[in-house]
C-alpha cells in the first residue's frame, strides 16, 4: 500500500471538491459518494451501508471523511439516520480495509455554545469595543465540549468514535473542527472575521494531517485561518503536525 493513496468520502461536496482539485497533483485520489460524478475514480455508494462502501477502502492509506450532511441546522432525525451511521461505517470500513489514518471532518459546532459567552458573543457580533484580540482567551481542544445542536452532537460522536478506534484498533484518527468554510472563501458576516477557514488554509491543514507521522495517533485540531479575531486555539496543531495557517480574514475588511 502506498502512502500516496487517498480516499475522500463525500467528494462531491464543497470541501471534497476543493481538496480533490488541490491534492490531485500530489496524491492518488479516489472518491466515495452517493452521487455519480464524471470521474472514473469515484465509487458510488451510500456510507450508511457498510457492505456497499467496503470496496472503496481497498489499497487506501488515508481517508478524508467528509460524508455527512454538512448543514449546522440539520434536523436530529437526519443526524441519527445519516451522519452518525456514516461516520461509524467509515471508521469500520477503514479498520477492515487496513487503512492507516482517517482524517475526520468534525466541526466548530462541537463547542458552539461557548459563543454565547462574553467575549466570544461580542466578537461574533462584530462588537470589538474594549477588546484586545491579543488578550482574548482561546478556546482549546482541552476544554469541555459544548455542542450547539444536533449537528454538533453528531460531530462529537465522531470524535469519540475516532478515539475508540485509535485506542482499541490502533487506527490513527485526526479530527478537524472546521471553522467557516464557504464557497466564496471569504467572510460574509461579522462572525466570519473570527471563524473563517480559507480554501488555501484548508488544503494546508489536510496536507499536514496526511503527512504527519503515524505516531500522531489521535488528536483534535481547530481548522481556522490566522484571523486577528479568531478565538480557537491552533497551537496544538502547530506542535503536533506543523500546521501554520497563513491567511487572515482582515484582508477582506
Amino acid at each position: 500500500m502506498s502512502d500516496n493513496h487517498i480516499l475522500i468520502t463525500g467528494i462531491s461536496g464543497l470541501i471534497g471538491g476543493i481538496l480533490h482539485q488541490h491534492l490531485s497533483d500530489v496524491y492518488s485520489i479516489k472518491g466515495l459518494d452517493r452521487l455519480s460524478l464524471p470521474d472514473n475514480n469515484v465509487v458510488v455508494a451510500d456510507t450508511t451501508n457498510l457492505d456497499s462502501i467496503r470496496p472503496a477502502f481497498e489499497g487506501v492509506h488515508t481517508v478524508v471523511d467528509l460524508a455527512a450532511v454538512p448543514d449546522a441546522h440539520t434536523p436530529r432525525d437526519v443526524i441519527l439516520s445519516n451522519n452518525i451511521p456514516s461516520t461509524y461505517n467509515v471508521l469500520e470500513a477503514a479498520r477492515l480495509g487496513g487503512v492507516k489514518r482517517v482524517i475526520f471532518a468534525s466541526s466548530n459546532h462541537v463547542t458552539g455554545m461557548y459563543e454565547n459567552d462574553y467575549p466570544y458573543s461580542a466578537i461574533v457580533a462584530g462588537e470589538y469595543q474594549g477588546l484586545d484580540p491579543a488578550l482574548i482567551p482561546k478556546i482549546s481542544t482541552d476544554m469541555p465540549i459544548r455542542p450547539d445542536g444536533a449537528y454538533g452532537i453528531g460531530k462529537a460522536f465522531g470524535e469519540a468514535a475516532g478515539r475508540f478506534y485509535y485506542d482499541n484498533y490502533g487506527l490513527s484518527v485526526l479530527c478537524l473542527r472546521i471553522g467557516t468554510l464557504n464557497r466564496e472563501g471569504r467572510p460574509l458576516i461579522p462572525r466570519h472575521f473570527a471563524t473563517l477557514l480559507t480554501h488555501d488554509d484548508l488544503v494546508r491543514l489536510v496536507c499536514c494531517c496526511i503527512e504527519a507521522s503515524i505516531n500522531v495517533g489521535f488528536d483534535v485540531f481547530y481548522g481556522v485561518s490566522s484571523n486577528t479575531w479568531r478565538f480557537w486555539d491552533t497551537g496544538n496543531a502547530l506542535e503536533a503536525i506543523g500546521f501554520r495557517p497563513e491567511d487572515n480574514a482582515e484582508a477582506w475588511r
